[in-house]
């Protein structure tokens, strides 16, 4: 609310279109792929056979415009943050989805509610085998995704200051702001959902919404306190051991993953 009130100010190098544009984008596709999670039921606002791809697809678009975003504003430290972000989320955007599809194919659906569906038939037996894998990598390349500690390279203040940030000020800096705090609920509330069994539990006739909103709360709470033990834990990495660490180990595993679950299924 604070950051509302200052000023915007457009430094005179800075491609005004994608300086404006990129702010008002960011936080509307982690919207957009909020509506997907099941809260208040089994299903999300929208829920469709493949939706799941869709979801992945908008986080990748999010990757493309924080990417646009940094190298608008026309600024050296800006510029190498952007640069830190793209490297570093096309590095574990790729374990990420795999490790989603891993419970995809698992599930036999390529939907949230799907996959949801399967855990309710099958209990703590979807997640007693290759997904316990698969919720591990999906905790570290998301923790990379939001740019957390200890995958906080593109936005080191000792090293770029604010990194592609850096030059936004006033709402459109809230905007980012909102975007970051909006992902954060959309990755813990997806962990979650596809593999904790998300709003699935017990009911009581009538109170279907209430409880179904309880359990995701829950669930998703479980997930956060795990992203933020990780970011209490570990200290911030060079950029070089993020992405020698993504290829080097994230991604070798997340494909050992999707085998082993083919082989399984």
């Amino acid at each position: 609310i604070k950051l509302l009130s200052k000023e915007n100010i457009v430094p005179a190098a800075a491609d005004r279109f994608f300086f404006t544009f990129t702010p008002i984008m960011a936080p509307t596709l982690i919207l957009l792929a909020c509506m997907f999670l099941p809260i208040a039921g089994l299903r999300g606002l929208i829920s469709f056979e493949g939706d799941l791809i869709v979801l992945i697809a908008l986080l990748s678009i999010y990757t493309i415009i924080v990417y646009l975003a940094g190298e608008g504003s026309n600024n050296r430290l800006a510029s190498i943050g952007a640069t830190r972000a793209a490297l570093q989320l096309i590095g574990y955007e790729i374990p990420l989805t795999l490790a989603l599809l891993s419970a995809a194919i698992s599930a036999g659906s390529l939907s949230v509610a799907g996959v949801l569906e399967a855990q309710i038939e099958r209990g703590i037996w979807f997640i007693a085998g290759p997904q316990v894998i698969g919720f591990a990598i999906f905790v570290v390349a998301a923790q990379a995704e939001m740019e957390r500690v200890p995958f906080d390279i593109p936005e080191a203040e000792q090293e770029i200051v604010a990194g592609w940030e850096v030059e936004y000020t006033g709402a459109r800096l809230a905007l980012f702001r909102l975007s970051k705090d909006l992902e954060l609920f959309l990755l813990s509330g997806l962990g979650a959902t596809v593999f904790l069994g998300g709003s699935a539990g017990p009911v009581i006739s009538g109170l279907e919404p209430l409880l179904h909103a309880v359990y995701f709360i829950l669930k998703s709470a479980v997930v956060l306190l795990i992203f933020s033990i990780v970011r209490a834990v570990f200290a911030r990495l060079r950029i070089d051991q993020v992405i020698s660490f993504s290829w080097r180990w994230l991604m070798p595993l997340a494909i050992i993953l999707i085998i082993l679950t083919e082989v399984l299924a």
